[in-house]
């Protein structure tokens, strides 16, 4: 096996990441909601600690649909439940809290639990297989036609839900379906490439080019153009360097939002 065909998975792994999550990290950005993503996918890993701990393997039918119905119960908790005293970020967080204290407890009675949460939370993007790869490939194209269709008023919901409000927008409907679509990628993502990774493949572009761009077209296309040359770095270096793949990606993101950021700054000075 050549190099080249070793890394072409984690790649493309990378790049279906980079589609569905530059996209979906751009709305959580604007709504100001960036922690659901990790909490979701903290919810995700409790489904399929649970799975382990009753006997299934990680990568399994069967670990997947137990990280799916937790999710799917976490995004309906997110939907249907604001409260106008307490923010919503304060939801996010205790449910973030509750998922790992809990995944920790269900790891602690399992055998081999450490290992498997050191797996769920770095992942192990090297070694995806083809038919992960497609099954996840398919289902998140499926999802990105769905938000294409209905791209304009789930962008107002997030942008402005008073005014969505005001055109007749049901915005407890909308959450759910942004939710649970939501949730269904990072499932996906979590079993393929862990939670770091999926955090940072969704954060770490959005807010890169919302630094930049204003305008929903030029910002996915520069976050999925910082998406892709994060992840061939990464790789690269991870290769090189022998480090494990799904840090060494997470870090050089760190540094590319430091370098935005100094970029940014930078602009501001000259403009």
């Amino acid at each position: 096996m050549t190099t080249l065909s070793f890394l072409l998975p984690a790649f493309l792994a990378c790049l279906i990441l980079t589609g569905i999550h530059t996209y979906l990290g751009i709305h959580v950005v604007t709504r100001g909601v960036i922690f659901v993503d990790i909490a979701l996918a903290q919810i995700a890993a409790l489904g399929m600690t649970l799975a382990f701990f009753l006997g299934y393997e990680p990568d399994s039918q069967s670990a997947y649909f137990f990280g799916l119905g937790f999710t799917c119960l976490g995004a309906l908790f997110f939907a249907f439940f604001r409260n106008k005293k307490i923010p919503q970020e304060a939801f996010i967080g205790i449910s973030f809290a509750v998922a790992s204290a809990l995944g920790i407890l269900i790891a602690d009675k399992s055998p081999h639990g450490s290992e498997h949460l050191k797996y769920i939370l770095s992942g192990n993007i090297l070694w995806v297989s083809w038919p992960q790869l497609i099954k996840t490939g398919i289902i998140y194209s499926v999802l990105g036609i769905i938000h294409f269709k209905v791209r304009k008023k789930l962008l107002l919901v997030s942008e402005n839900p008073e005014e969505a409000r005001r055109q007749g927008l049901k915005l407890k409907y909308w959450d759910l379906f942004f939710y649970l679509s939501f949730g269904l990628v990072i499932t996906s993502s979590v079993q393929m490439a862990g939670i770091l990774q999926v955090f940072s493949f969704l954060i770490v572009p959005a807010c890169c080019s919302v630094l930049f761009y204003d305008k929903l077209l030029s910002r996915l296309i520069l976050g999925w153009m910082i998406g892709v040359f994060t992840s061939l770095i990464g790789i690269y270096l991870s290769y090189k360097i022998d480090l494990p793949t799904g840090p060494a990606i997470v870090a050089c993101f760190g540094g590319v939002l430091i370098l935005c950021l100094v970029l940014q700054r930078l602009r501001e000075k000259a403009d």
